[in-house]
């Protein structure tokens, strides 16, 4: 009786729909090996570096949803912050800043 009332609450828990986070959040690895860890905050999506030379670092804010966002990416190195647009697919997050945009930069991260 016992293992049946466990097995039932095992196949409930794996069947239940589940809230499935916004793809974006979560810790991602930047060509350069920081780590950057990206929040919600204030409605939006904060990217801010958590490991490496940048550390502590705020490196971007994005609004979107469904792996397609919109906003400004800071460049950490010297601080230049440029529109930017993410696309979130298949572990890799495809980040690309623009200047004027016309001159624009991608860089693909891979989640951690």
């Amino acid at each position: 009786m016992k293992k049946t009332i466990l097995t039932l609450a095992a196949l409930a828990a794996f069947s239940a729909p589940s809230l499935a986070a916004d793809p974006i959040l979560g810790k991602w690895r930047a060509p350069g090996g920081g780590i950057v860890h990206v929040t919600s905050c204030g409605g939006s999506y904060c990217a801010t570096v958590v490991s490496g030379q940048h550390k502590g670092k705020a490196v971007g804010r994005m609004n979107g949803q469904n792996g397609e966002y919109t906003g400004s990416v800071t460049d950490p190195r010297d601080d230049r912050t440029y529109s930017g647009s993410a696309t979130v697919g298949g572990g890799t997050l495809k980040l690309t800043g623009c200047a004027l945009k016309i001159f624009c930069k991608t860089q693909v991260w891979t989640r951690v």
